[in-house]
């Protein structure tokens, strides 16, 4: 989901949903050496989540090792090692890490010494470092994959070994990092587990080595990633191999027992790749594949490269099949809107889950014949209820107390979808096509903003659209629906006294 939760058809169950996934409730202690000076938690400013990210410097790139004990109830032993570039002079460097317990930090090779404040680990080199100038950090320290209590997030604990779910701000509670989407970096990521075990992560293999009952997995990304969007799998599990458009490598990861119960789900990928790429453009990344892991979650998330969805879904009779095969969809749209062009703060998120919700729906109406227009007008009668409750799509409430992904509110799903309806009613069918493509074309491998999509569309479009998105994106109450002008909020049904 960004956390992408699964879309229900009734808002009562989206709602369960959210609250089966909230996550990151309250800080949790990180085990440090204190600094002799006073130190203090950064951010980055998000409106949303101020203290996530830092200042004063980009990553390049993370060089991730997990040691993983062969139980996932145990820390796993870990090394992390950042090379990024100053943009201002330091005296110290913050990183958020906020769960496990750190033995030492070098700075350049140098020992340093580091504190913990909030829920950064605060780094003070030997020296300050200038303006400009290339550093590398390396950390030893722990990764605890059982939350602490009232907190969850970062590792998820499946049946048989752990996977990620760093989504929005939880991949702190696993390694150290710049933990906002802002600053994507490329990634290496080891895993060493006991023979019987398979790890699994973002990119392509770069090595595996096999040493006294161990085995160590290598992984590399090819394009830059953002940190809510790490996975690591570690299971005992089967990893299967076929190919996707253009020969593209496509493998996924499942449960070693569920291999033949799972496979005609997952062969339906490539053609969804390919329904994708016609409609946006080529497939934005080096391989894809699903990650289905024997957990209970309450959600699918687009980690890059590899989704990670609850093998419940494509196991419960409940579920009809073109409504499993749309939530493919929507975590595999996510790879271009989220994950190539990821959002520049959190209060863009609408971008990426209107767009995932937008191919999702668009891909139910073309595969199995469910209108979009009927699930838009539905929408465009609870969108007023939903600006109410959680904020209009580009403004989004600031998530409810101990529950930070409630930002993964219906505004910011279907409630962005309707917005794109609007803008595709708005400029046409050919404007809004051009749109899309120009979008995931122009901004791949970087950020975007909400500012960003608003000029692009009236460039595109030829029309000045700042009056249109202002309405739409950010007003209290919902616009007219262009070209339905018969579509009327629906006030909330009252419950009838007893």
């Amino acid at each position: 989901m960004p956390f992408t939760p699964r879309i229900q058809r009734t808002q009562a169950r989206r709602n369960h949903r959210h609250l089966k996934a909230a996550l990151l409730a309250s800080a949790v202690s990180v085990c440090l050496v204190a600094a002799s000076a006073p130190v203090a938690p950064l951010g980055v400013g998000d409106r949303l989540f101020p203290h996530l990210g830092n200042p004063g410097y980009d990553v390049a790139s993370y060089d991730l090792s997990f040691t993983y004990p062969g139980a996932n109830d145990k820390p796993l032993q870990a090394v992390t090692t950042i090379d990024a570039r100053t943009t201002t002079e330091l005296e110290r460097v913050n990183l958020d890490f906020a769960h496990g317990k750190v033995t030492s930090v070098e700075v350049d090779g140098e020992s340093a010494s580091f504190a913990g404040a909030g829920e950064d680990l605060v780094v003070t080199p030997v020296r300050p470092l200038a303006e400009g100038s290339r550093l590398r950090i390396t950390v030893r320290h722990t990764s605890d994959p059982v939350s602490a209590k009232d907190r969850d997030g970062g590792w998820v604990r499946t049946a048989d070994g752990l996977a990620m779910a760093n989504q929005a701000d939880a991949a702190h509670l696993v390694f150290p990092c710049n933990d906002h989407p802002s600053d994507k970096a490329m990634f290496t990521i080891r895993v060493t587990a006991p023979d019987g075990y398979t790890a699994v992560a973002n990119g392509l293999p770069a090595g595996v080595d096999r040493d006294g009952g161990a085995t160590t997995w290598t992984y590399r990304t090819q394009h830059p990633m953002a940190t809510e969007l790490a996975q690591v799998s570690v299971g005992r599990s089967s990893v299967l191999h076929r190919s996707g458009p253009h020969a593209l490598p496509v493998r996924d990861v499942v449960p070693r027992k569920d291999r033949k119960a799972l496979e005609p789900w997952l062969k339906k990928t490539p053609d969804q790749i390919a329904w994708m790429e016609s409609k946006v453009g080529p497939y934005p990344f080096e391989t894809y594949g699903l990650l289905m892991s024997d957990a209970s979650t309450g959600f699918e998330l687009e980690t890059q490269t590899l989704s990670l969805f609850e093998k419940g879904l494509f196991t419960e009779p409940a579920y009809p099949a073109w409504y499993v095969e749309s939530i493919m969809v929507h975590e595999l749209a996510h790879q271009w809107f989220g994950d190539s062009v990821s959002p520049r703060t959190w209060s863009d998120l609408w971008l990426n889950e209107g767009h995932a919700t937008w191919y999702e729906a668009l891909y139910a109406q073309e595969k199995a014949k469910k209108p979009m227009e009927a699930r838009m007008k539905a929408a465009y009668g609870a969108s007023d209820r939903w600006r109410a409750a959680g904020g209009p799509p580009a403004a989004p409430k600031a998530p409810d107390p101990g529950h930070k992904i409630s930002i993964f509110r219906p505004n910011v799903y279907d409630g962005a979808a309707l917005v794109l309806y609007a803008l595709r009613q708005e400029i046409g069918h050919r404007s809004f096509e051009q749109l899309e493509r120009a979008w995931v074309s122009r901004h791949r491998d970087a950020t975007a903003s909400t500012a960003d999509f608003v000029a692009l569309a009236s460039t595109v479009s030829g029309h000045d659209l700042r009056g249109f998105f202002q309405d739409w994106l950010y007003a209290e109450k919902t616009p007219p629906m262009p070209g339905h002008p018969d579509w009327k909020p629906v006030a909330a049904k009252k419950a009838h006294a007893k």
